[in-house]
């Protein structure tokens, strides 16, 4: 059975649907970037508001940008916006609903105009972001917004028709404070620290170079709140839609699977009001900073401790990484030496147990997470979530044993070939300056560090550079699994 508007009523007790009025719903939401990490955290949220007969007037309306969002474009137009979540657990059952939070979706290179007069309407209250760590284009190592991007320059020249996410919403600022609105909120659901000041900072460094006088409106009059946002949702598989298919007798081109565990610790500042996130589990906080650093120096910086030793011993799905206990042990010991001495009291958060919920969302086999898909985009990432780690502990003298061999298994993965002499397809921004300067660390093993674009001043400091030759001369010489075993022992 298809899934859309008409076929919701025939479907298996087994799935949830909406049971609300979709056409009482209006889009008081705008959102770039829906991928499936929306799709199973925010759009769930709101779905859930919904159900509870709350929040009519914040529906969804999602915005593609880039030209590979025409596929999901294409799924929506007809499926009437609607989509199926599984939440797989580890037993091998599944918590199946269809999400109708989502009433529109614009297509931005087709009708740019379209998505501009969306965000200017008075019922836009909210714009609110998943575009990627690399999608705020800043400097990891200096935060300073790239002006000299093509994409950027092409938007600020007088008469552009927008075509990136800061052309777009800025254009539809300009719109509002010509008609004497306030400004949406720009509300930000990246995995990036301190995400709601870097958007702040991006958005207006773009409005500044626009309009002056844009940006200083926008600095007194916008709001940009910081949030913690937490789901494991991989890549939708063939595998996936074929299981709905089968289990339920579903029809859906793109549904999104996703493990039960979700976080949102959002902070309590907007523009125009917002929906009552905090009726449906949402942790609304005055200071979000303790929640993020936790989430991004245990979660994300383990996941990329598991992405390239994990790669380089074999594995391809992360639960079989995290099933083998010299992994989990070494994820352990870097959470608990390392990582935590880092952060900050974490109100209403026992630490030992988020610690050990983490190996064990990890190691649930359902989700079938890739490796590879950890390892993407690497030169985003590690800056973001692991390089303060070590940071911090080389200001207090801390361990930086465990997160340094992290970095030196990355360089050592960056070099494009695993150690049975296969090629690994390095899914990376800046591919193309990582693999060369990786593949000369046999003959010089400081090149990969010294990309001062990527690791800052670290390669000035001795402690880092002694441990990291260390870390990565036993990867050349032993190989991965030995290293850990190495490091389990020291």
């Amino acid at each position: 059975m298809k899934l859309n508007s008409r076929t919701l009523d025939d479907f298996i007790e087994d799935v949830a649907v909406p049971t609300y009025d979709r056409s009482d719903v209006t889009a008081g939401i705008v959102h770039f970037g829906v991928g499936g990490f929306h799709r199973a955290h925010q759009a769930m949220y709101v779905d859930r508001l919904l159900q509870q007969g709350e929040a009519s007037e914040w529906g969804i309306c999602g915005v593609g940008v880039l030209p590979g969002d025409r596929k999901m474009k294409d799924v929506m137009d007809a499926q009437d916006c609607l989509y199926t979540l599984a939440l797989k657990h580890a037993d091998g059952t599944w918590d199946t609903r269809v999400i109708g939070s989502i009433v529109e979706y614009l297509f931005a290179p087709d009708d740019p105009e379209a998505v501009i007069e969306k965000m200017a309407a008075e019922s836009t209250r909210i714009v609110s972001l998943t575009i990627t760590e690399g999608g705020y284009n800043f400097s990891a190592t200096t935060g300073e917004f790239d002006a000299e991007n093509p994409s950027v320059q092409a938007d600020l020249m007088d008469g552009a028709v927008p075509s990136t996410t800061f052309g777009l919403v800025v254009a539809a600022l300009a719109r509002r404070k010509d008609r004497g609105l306030k400004p949406f909120t720009i509300m930000s659901c990246d995995n990036i620290e301190d995400n709601g000041h870097i958007a702040q900072s991006t958005f207006t460094a773009f409005a500044h170079l626009k309009d002056p006088e844009l940006a200083q409106w926008l600095t007194a009059e916008g709001a940009f709140p910081n949030s913690m946002v937490d789901r494991i949702t991989p890549v939708t598989t063939p595998e996936v839609v074929q299981s709905l298919s089968e289990r339920y007798a579903l029809d859906d081109q793109w549904p999104v699977a996703g493990e039960p565990f979700t976080q949102w610790v959002l902070e309590d500042k907007f523009t125009l009001g917002r929906p009552p996130f905090e009726d449906v589990g949402v942790q609304v906080v005055e200071d979000v900073t303790p929640y993020e650093l936790m989430k991004l120096r245990l979660l994300n910086a383990s996941h990329q401790a598991l992405a390239y030793f994990g790669y380089l011993s074999g594995y391809r799905l992360v639960h079989e990484v995290a099933q083998d206990s010299l992994f989990s042990e070494f994820l352990l010991a870097y959470m608990n030496d390392e990582a935590t001495p880092t952060l900050q009291p974490v109100p209403g958060i026992d630490l030992g147990d988020y610690k050990k919920t983490l190996i064990e969302r990890f190691s649930n086999p359902e989700i079938r997470d890739t490796v590879a898909r950890l390892c993407a985009e690497s030169s985003d990432r590690i800056p973001k979530w692991l390089l303060p780690v070590i940071r911090k502990n080389l200001e207090t003298g801390g361990d930086i044993r465990l997160s340094t061999a992290v970095v030196a298994s990355w360089a050592r993965y960056a070099e494009g070939v695993d150690e049975q002499g296969q090629p690994i397809e390095i899914v990376d921004q800046l591919a193309d300056t990582l693999i060369p300067i990786a593949r000369k660390q046999h003959d010089d093993p400081t090149a990969f560090i010294a990309n001062r674009a990527v690791f800052g001043d670290l390669i000035d400091n001795e402690r880092f550079v002694t441990e990291y030759r260390t870390q990565l001369d036993s990867l050349h010489s032993e190989g991965a699994r030995a290293t850990l075993e190495r490091l389990r022992h020291t």
